[in-house]
């Protein structure tokens, strides 16, 4: 099991202790800090050329970098510090053998070496459309622990099996591989275009857990946006 802690408030860190044998693979430009006894090396991800390239378009398609980073300990401990982009949580998801969970673009900071990173396309054709999420979601299969980034604060839930909720679709940080995914409109015309919560809502369908975020950084964008035209 990694040793590691959650610390901060509205921008959490979380610190890895990695002993001789230990290693991560983080999101490039994730790192806050390190220890001088973490090597660390920054590859595409694969084996072998082909692999690679195809990593790399892999994560492109997902909005990340083409790039991972691989930090480990030969001789010593030491000590490492990921972050995310904005004000949020940070979340350790821990999978089994096999296991797998959906995680929305960009949510992806760290893992122990032995987790999986993947392309997921969504099941339906209106969800890859208007989703929010492009057609690309990311998976990440266990065994091994991964955590992941989110705006604000974290709200879960744990659907039954044909239990239904609807979620903002740019709010959805991640959902078990078992949870159906699809997309309607929000509403009606008039409830669609000036309710000013989008066109689209995504409806997860149980059974499984389901993780929402309170912050986007699109919402926060606006905001900001909004606060610089009339100042």
């Amino acid at each position: 099991m990694i040793d590691y802690s959650i610390e901060g408030d509205n921008l959490e860190i979380v610190r890895i202790r990695l002993q001789p044998g230990d290693e991560i693979v983080a999101e490039a430009g994730k790192m806050v800090y390190k220890t001088p006894q973490v090597a660390w090396a920054t590859t595409m991800h694969g084996k072998g050329i082909g692999q690679k390239l195809l990593g790399g378009l892999k994560r492109k398609l997902t909005g990340e970098s083409l790039f991972l980073t691989h930090f480990s300990c030969q001789h010593e401990g030491g000590e490492v510090g990921f972050a995310g982009d904005f004000p949020g949580r940070m979340r350790p998801l821990h999978l089994d053998n096999g296991q797998s969970i959906l995680v929305q673009s960009g949510g992806f900071v760290v893992s122990e070496s032995t987790v999986k990173l993947d392309i997921a396309l969504t099941r339906r054709l209106g969800a890859g459309l208007f989703g929010g999420e492009g057609f690309i979601l990311q998976r990440l299969s266990g065994p091994g622990t991964a955590f992941i980034h989110a705006g604000g604060d974290f709200v879960e839930f744990d659907l039954k099996p044909n239990e239904t909720l609807q979620v903002d679709t740019g709010c959805i940080v991640c959902f078990d591989d078992s949870v159906q995914y699809s997309i309607e409109l929000a509403g009606g015309i008039k409830t669609s275009v000036f309710g000013g919560e989008g066109l689209f809502l995504a409806t997860l369908t149980g059974p499984g857990k389901v993780v929402v975020q309170t912050l986007t950084i699109n919402r926060l964008r606006r905001e900001l946006a909004a606060g610089l035209q009339t100042s």
